[in-house]
């Protein structure tokens, strides 16, 4: 563990087990690289088994301890077993950081229409994905921690989840939904020295929002909501992160912290 009491080594997550889900590539890949860049062991998860094995190659040559593990985070089973491979890799898990979110593999198949005209199968994928894969790898992940007397639970959720997002509904509630688990589960796992907490992001450039982007008109019209006027990097939240995975954050539980480049000031 860190040695708390040199204020130079808070962010030291030497002695750590980081489970970062979805993180093959765009916010998880930064999220990752941050997290054994400052020493913890981190197990890179992807639906995409080549991803999460290619960014963990990466991460090995540059020093830092890392294995690829995949699994789809809507499947309890598949979660379950995924944390045992861990588990039995690196240790137990006592850094999670559910940042696998979207729609799942291919969400430009939905549809988005109004709600009004929607039908539960439209709100299914986005449940799923953003509040039952937040749900499977918590309850796979707290056992370990509460067993070792520590641990951190991070939500990459979204600022969808906080102020709402017009055509957007289900996904919206599920991220609302994300962070409302993330402060019921601060609550019933302080006493073990487990906190959890939320990082809101607005539009970030990653791989699946690239084609949107490319619109110049529309990147005009959406950067004229942000104080500080450019796309969200997945370092961004990456470094907030990080933060909150180390000694500095021990104090910290059942937040929600944007990273939206004053998004939400300026609405």
């Amino acid at each position: 563990m860190p040695d708390t009491n040199d204020p130079t080594k808070i962010l030291d997550l030497s002695g750590k087990v980081a489970l970062v889900t979805g993180a093959g590539q765009g916010v998880g890949a930064a999220i990752a690289t941050y997290l054994a860049a400052n020493g913890a062991a981190v197990a890179v998860n992807d639906y995409v088994a080549e991803r999460a094995d290619a960014l963990a190659r990466e991460i090995r040559a540059r020093g830092g301890t890392a294995v690829g593990v995949q699994a789809d985070v809507t499947d309890f089973a598949a979660v379950m077993e995924m944390v045992e491979v861990v588990a039995g890799e690196l240790g137990a898990v006592t850094v999670l950081v559910n940042n696998a979110g979207n729609a799942g593999a291919d969400p430009s198949a939905l549809s988005r229409a109004p709600f009004w005209e929607s039908e539960p199968a439209n709100w299914e994928p986005y449940l799923r994905v953003n509040l039952y894969g937040v749900m499977h790898c918590c309850r796979a992940v707290i056992p370990g921690m509460i067993e070792v007397g520590h641990g951190r639970l991070i939500t990459v959720i979204s600022d969808a989840g906080r102020m709402g997002e017009p055509r957007l509904e289900a996904y919206s509630a599920a991220k609302a939904g994300a962070a409302g688990l993330m402060r019921a589960l601060a609550r019933s796992l302080g006493r073990y020295r487990i906190t959890a907490n939320s990082v809101a992001i607005a539009f970030t450039q990653t791989p699946t929002t690239a084609g949107v982007l490319a619109d110049e008109e529309f990147r005009r019209k959406m950067l004229s909501n942000y104080i500080i006027r450019r796309v969200g990097e997945p370092s961004d939240p990456a470094g907030l992160v990080t933060f909150l995975a180390s000694s500095a954050a021990d104090w910290i539980t059942a937040q929600t912290y944007p990273v939206n480049g004053g998004f939400s000031v300026s609405q």
